[in-house]
C-alpha cells in the first residue's frame, strides 16, 4: 500500500476528497489530512508519503514551497497540486518541481483525481519493479563472480598448475597478484557447524550471509586480501606481504583475521577459529599450501574455539585410549542408570580433558566414543523406548563430521540430556505389562496419530478401562504421555535436523500446525524456532 497525504486550508474540501477516494480500492493507504503545509513537512520528516496532494496558497508554508522540502528528502515524491489559482506563473513553478499534474478546484471532479492516484501507483509499482530487478541482477552479478573465484581456487588446490604465467594473469583478475607480492594464507573454519547451519537453514545460505559479512571486513579493513570460501564449512584469507616491508606479517595477517572473528560474532553469531600458514611467493608454493592447510585436521581437532594460531604438526601419544574404556563405560553407566543429570558435564567434560592431555589420534577417539555409545545401547537393549530415540546410523554419522573435541564435547552432553529423559521414564514407568506395552507402543509409532482407543484395541482392553488403568500406574494421562514424548522427539529433531517445524509437526503425526506450536510452547515455554534459535545461541557462545 502506497501512502498519501491531503493539504488544504480549506478543510470541506479535505473531508470531500477523503471520502469521495476509495483509497484502498487504489491500493493507497491516506496517511493524513492537514490545513497548512508547516504541518503537513512537520508530519513527513517523521513519515515520508509516496504522494503529496496539495494546495497552493496556504498559511505558514506554500504548496511549492512543501513540494520542494519534501522531495529533498524523497526525489522520486510524487506530488499533484490542487488549487484555486488558474495564473501560469504558478503552473511554471510546479513544473520546475516535476509536479506530475496540476488540477483546478473550481472544475475538480474526483474522478479527475482517482486517475491521477491510479497513474501515480501504475509508476510507482513499475519505479519499484525496476528497482527490484536491478538489485536481483546485482546480487546475481555479484554472487557468479565470487562463484567464478572459488571455482577458481579450488581448481587451483584440486589439479596442476600447468602454465604459471597464465595462472598468475587469471588470479590477477581475482585480487591476486603473486607476481610482486608474497601471500600468507590462512584456512578458516565454522565451530559448532552443525547449529550454525540449523539457524540458517542451508549451506549455502550460511555461506552466502558469512561472505557478505567478510567481504565488508575485507574491503574496509586490508582492501589487497583476498577471501574465497571452499566447501561448506572452510574459507580461505590470503593477506598480502609486500616484499622489504618493515612489519611482521603474522601479526598483521592476525590482526585482519581477529575483525572477521569479530563481525562474525556481532552480526551472525558465528565463532570461527583460523590456522595461518607460510609465506608463498610463487604459484606452487602457493598449492602446496593450501593443500596442506585443508589436510591439517589434526590441529583443527585439539583447537580451542575462536583460536588463531600457526600451522603445527600435531604429535600423537603412545598410550592405548581402549585401556580406559572399561571405566569410562561404567562411569557413564552410573550415571544414566541413576537418572543423574547433574553428573553428566563433569563426567564427560572429565573423559575430554583425559583424551587432550594424551593426544590420540582423532579416528581413534572417534572409534572409542562410538564403542562407548553402541555398548551403552545394548546394555539398555530390554528398554524398546531408549533404542527408538537415537538411531547407529544418525549416531555414527554425526560422530564422524565432528571436527573438533570441543565440538564433541558438548556433542556428547547435548546426546546424553536428550536419551536420559527416555531411559529415567522407562525406569520409573510401571511394572504392569499392560502399561508398558503401551509405552512402548507410544515410542515405536510416535511418527503416527495416536489415540487412546487405537491403543487399548492393541492391548484388548476397554478404552476407559485402559484410561484409568495408565492414569492410576503413571500419575498421568495417557494423551499427556502421549504429547510429552512428542515434545522431546520434536526438540531431539530441532536440535539434530534441519527440519522445519511445519516438517516435524508432519514427522510427528500432528495435522494442526498452529496446535503443535501451541502445544510444544505449553510444554516447553518458548516456540520451536525460539528453542531453535536458544540453543544455536547457546552451541554460539
Amino acid at each position: 500500500m502506497y501512502k498519501v497525504i491531503l493539504v488544504d486550508d480549506d478543510y470541506p474540501v479535505l473531508e470531500f476528497l477523503s471520502a469521495a477516494i476509495d483509497w484502498e480500492q487504489l491500493g493507497l493507504t491516506l496517511q493524513g489530512v492537514f490545513e497548512n503545509g508547516l504541518s503537513a513537512w512537520e508530519h513527513a520528516q517523521q513519515e515520508m508519503p509516496d504522494i503529496l496532494i496539495t494546495d497552493i496558497g496556504m498559511p505558514k508554508m506554500d504548496g511549492l514551497e512543501l513540494i520542494r522540502r519534501m522531495k529533498e528528502l524523497k526525489p522520486n515524491l510524487r506530488a499533484g497540486i490542487l488549487s484555486c489559482h488558474s495564473e501560469f506563473h504558478y503552473a511554471q513553478q510546479a513544473l520546475k518541481l516535476h509536479v506530475q499534474d496540476y488540477l483546478l478546484k473550481e472544475t475538480l471532479d474526483p474522478i479527475d483525481l482517482q486517475k491521477l492516484l491510479v497513474q501515480f501507483v501504475e509508476s510507482l509499482q513499475a519505479e519499484r519493479s525496476i528497482q527490484v530487478q536491478q538489485t536481483k541482477l546485482q546480487l546475481t552479478v555479484d554472487r557468479n563472480k565470487e562463484m567464478v573465484k572459488d571455482r577458481f581456487f579450488r581448481s587451483t588446490i584440486q589439479q596442476p598448475i600447468l602454465d604459471k604465467e597464465l595462472w598468475k594473469h587469471d588470479a590477477e583478475s581475482f585480487g591476486l597478484n603473486m607476481g610482486n607480492t608474497a601471500y600468507l594464507p590462512a584456512i578458516g573454519f565454522i565451530n559448532s557447524y552443525r547449529p550454525a547451519m540449523q539457524r540458517f537453514v542451508s549451506s549455502d545460505i550460511l555461506q552466502f550471509a558469512i561472505d557478505n559479512v567478510v567481504e565488508e571486513v575485507v574491503r574496509t579493513q586490508a582492501p589487497l586480501a583476498v577471501h574465497f570460501a571452499y566447501g561448506d564449512k572452510n574459507s580461505f584469507y590470503l593477506h598480502p606481504v609486500a616484499p622489504g616491508l618493515k612489519i611482521n606479517g603474522y601479526d598483521e595477517a592476525a590482526k585482519l583475521l581477529h575483525r572477521v572473528q569479530t563481525a562474525l560474532k556481532q552480526s551472525l553469531k558465528i565463532n570461527v577459529s583460523f590456522i595461518i600458514g607460510d609465506l608463498c611467493r610463487e604459484p606452487q608454493a602457493f598449492k602446496q599450501e593450501l593443500t596442506r592447510l585443508i589436510a591439517n585436521t589434526d590441529q583443527r581437532f585439539y583447537m580451542e574455539d575462536g583460536t588463531i594460531t600457526k600451522y603445527q604438526e600435531i604429535i600423537f601419544g603412545q598410550e592405548d585410549l581402549f585401556a580406559w574404556y572399561d571405566q569410562a563405560r561404567e562411569q557413564f553407566r552410573t550415571f544414566m542408570m541413576e537418572k543423574n543429570k547433574d553428573a553428566v558435564r563433569p563426567t564427560v567434560t572429565y573423559w575430554m580433558d583425559l583424551l587432550k592431555q594424551h593426544r590420540f589420534a582423532p579416528d581413534t577417539i572417534k572409534d572409542w566414543v562410538l564403542k562407548l555409545l553402541l555398548d551403552l545401547k545394548l546394555k539398555l537393549q530390554s528398554m524398546q523406548d531408549f533404542r527408538s530415540v537415537y538411531t547407529v546410523d544418525i549416531m555414527h554419522q554425526e560422530i564422524i563430521e565432528i571436527d573438533s573435541l570441543a565440538e564433541l564435547k558438548q556433542w556428547l552432553i547435548d546426546y546424553f540430556h536428550s536419551v536420559m529423559f527416555m531411559v529415567g521414564e522407562i525406569l520409573d514407568s510401571s511394572k504392569r505389562s499392560e502399561v508398558m506395552d503401551a509405552r512402548q507402543y507410544v515410542s515405536m509409532h510416535l511418527s503416527k496419530r495416536i489415540s487412546l482407543e487405537e491403543v487399548a484395541e492393541h492391548l484388548h482392553l476397554n478404552p476407559s478401562y485402559f484410561s484409568r488403568l495408565f492414569k492410576k500406574e503413571t500419575g498421568e494421562t495417557f494423551i499427556e504421555f502421549v504429547n510429552k514424548l512428542k515434545i522431546n522427539r520434536a526438540k531431539e529433531l530441532l536440535d539434530q535436523t534441519n527440519q522445519s517445524a511445519g516438517k516435524i509437526c508432519e514427522l510427528l503425526g500432528y495435522d494442526n500446525q498452529s496446535y503443535f506450536i501451541k502445544l510444544f510452547r505449553a510444554n516447553v515455554g518458548m516456540t520451536p524456532m525460539e528453542y531453535r534459535g536458544s540453543k544455536s545461541g547457546n552451541a554460539s557462545k
